[in-house]
């Protein structure tokens, strides 16, 4: 089956930079990915909806022998991100700080670590580098001391000096060093994840809620052949959450009208559904696992250690199944294969470039191609089932020279923007 109309629902990750960003980003790729290809697209500038809580514009693709039309609408969280990026740094830090040991405690961390381990160690950098940052501020504290002590002052009042030295030194070394470390930020990420597991975020509900009722309206007005939700890296488990709701919402969506898909990529689920107080998520992640009417792909990399990998999202949770399971289809993403060979080693050290690759431009042909995904010929169930066969149905159909040149598009790598900061 070939797919004419596609609507595409992308759910980002936890990324206060939003719209305007991930705009430019999506239409540099695309021109990217149309040299690689040898293929010719239209995209339109976004619009907004009434309320700002979404952004949309269209992409037309020419592929010789085949066309088609996509919609793609970016649901917007960078207005709740940047309240929580607000808040005084102190609060950040004392919150994940408690947020992290208690984890250690209760035995997530250990979970994490047997379900996949570079995750874990992901998960515990930023505390890493706040015990340096701390050791720092307390070897400045000890200089000014030590400096008063030989000069005669009194051993209280020489302490009493070092104090606010090293609370000075530390909260200097949080900000000014935030845009290497993203210790910050990556807190901040740590301190929502936990909120929303708890049911205390009623903001970020209420907007799940509308970006639910916004697929099942899709699912009843498109005249698309597929629609797709995609959830990138924390996307991942906000896409779960808003696939779910709509599907209570209406228990025949994807029963009528467009094939419905949910595409994770980059996922971490487990950073919620490991937690005790996620009984509610569990249970949802089940009911997608069983719905026939749903096509389901988790797109699992081994060297981004921002997902988990290799990770069944049932039986890693330990979900018990009642019925038959339908989902979800694991589809590994090689960047080696997907990377030009003589980058590759430098950019596999890059770990949050390598965790945006999911989302950007191929520089080699491969099954797995964010932007073939987006506005290719092949329904996303037959890509992940029939990896060379999606492949062959665009680079059999492009342009002679793109067949020729397996890397075309390489030469314009130097011109690569940066992607935006990671997502959490």
């Amino acid at each position: 089956m070939r797919v004419r109309r596609r609507h595409i629902i992308y759910v980002q990750g936890y990324d206060p930079r939003g719209l305007a960003q991930y705009y430019r980003m999506f239409r540099t790729e695309l021109r990217k990915s149309d040299r690689l290809s040898g293929l010719s697209s239209r995209i339109s500038r976004p619009r907004s909806s009434t309320d700002d809580t979404m952004a949309s514009w269209t992409i037309a693709t020419d592929g010789g022998d085949w066309q088609t039309d996509t919609t793609y609408d970016f649901l917007r969280w960078e207005d709740l991100i940047q309240r929580d990026m607000a808040a005084p740094i102190r609060q950040t830090v004392l919150r994940a700080s408690a947020i992290y040991w208690r984890l250690v405690v209760d035995g997530t961390i250990a979970r994490f670590w047997r379900a996949h381990w570079r995750f874990a160690t992901f998960i515990s950098y930023p505390h890493f580098v706040l015990l340096n940052e701390i050791l720092w501020s307390l070897i400045a504290a000890f200089v000014v001391w030590f400096a008063l002590t030989a000069a005669g002052a009194a051993n209280g009042a020489a302490i009493a000096a070092g104090i606010p030295v090293f609370a000075a030194a530390l909260w200097a070394l949080l900000k000014y060093t935030e845009k290497r470390t993203y210790l910050l930020y990556l807190m901040s990420d740590t301190i929502f994840t936990w909120q929303f597991a708890h049911r205390e975020r009623p903001d970020w509900d209420a907007r799940i809620a509308r970006f639910a009722a916004h697929l099942v309206e899709t699912a009843k007005t498109s005249d698309a052949d597929e629609i797709i939700v995609v959830g990138h890296s924390s996307g991942s488990f906000l896409g779960v959450e808003i696939m779910a709701q709509a599907l209570e919402l209406d228990p025949a969506l994807g029963r009528h009208g467009p094939r419905l898909a949910l595409l994770t990529i980059g996922g971490n689920l487990p950073i919620v559904g490991f937690l005790p107080v996620s009984g509610k998520f569990r249970e949802r992640l089940g009911r997608l696992a069983t719905e026939p009417a749903l096509d389901w792909i988790d797109g699992q990399s081994r060297k981004d250690v921002m997902n988990f990998y290799p990770f069944d999202p049932v039986t890693g949770h330990g979900l018990a199944i009642a019925g038959k399971r339908h989902n979800p289809t694991i589809m590994p993403v090689r960047f080696r294969e997907i990377i030009d060979p003589a980058r590759y080693n430098r950019f596999r050290w890059q770990f949050f470039r390598v965790h945006f690759q999911f989302v950007m431009a191929n520089e080699r042909p491969n099954a797995y191609d964010f932007f073939m995904i987006v506005r290719g010929p092949v329904r996303l169930l037959d890509r992940a089932r029939d990896p060379a066969g999606a492949l062959a149905a665009v680079h059999d159909s492009a342009p002679s020279a793109a067949k020729r040149d397996g890397n075309l598009g390489h030469r314009e790598r130097t011109e690569r923007e940066q992607p935006p900061i990671p997502q959490g």
